[in-house]
């Protein structure tokens, strides 16, 4: 069962793919990625909203600790950056996400 704590391969998977959706609404190098989080509240309000009913299935599918949330973290981040994001974005994004994740249902 302690081994089940660190299983994160499932919350791995998860980070790539929202970063994934992410990466297909805002390409890298856009001048919108340049604009940050309040773009992403303004002009891809549907894709918040699609983050956020994501995250929220999935917190409700999977038994989440602090190990496994880190690791959607830095998956999540890992492959904005594989994608061309800039890396103070990804942060930016990173850290958006994990607000997402840790507020409640």
């Amino acid at each position: 069962m302690v081994l089940g704590w660190f299983d994160a391969s499932e919350a791995k998977k998860f980070g790539v793919q929202l970063a994934d959706l992410f990466t297909e609404r805002v390409a890298p190098g856009t001048p919108e990625a340049a604009m940050g989080k309040k773009l992403v509240k303004q002009k891809t309000g549907a894709l918040d909203y699609k983050i956020s009913q994501q995250v929220q299935a999935f917190k409700q599918q999977h038994k989440l600790n602090i190990y496994k949330t880190a690791q959607i973290g830095v998956a999540f981040k890992e492959a904005l950056l594989e994608a061309g994001h800039d890396a103070a974005y990804a942060n930016e994004l990173t850290h958006w996400l994990m607000h997402k994740i840790k507020a409640p249902a």
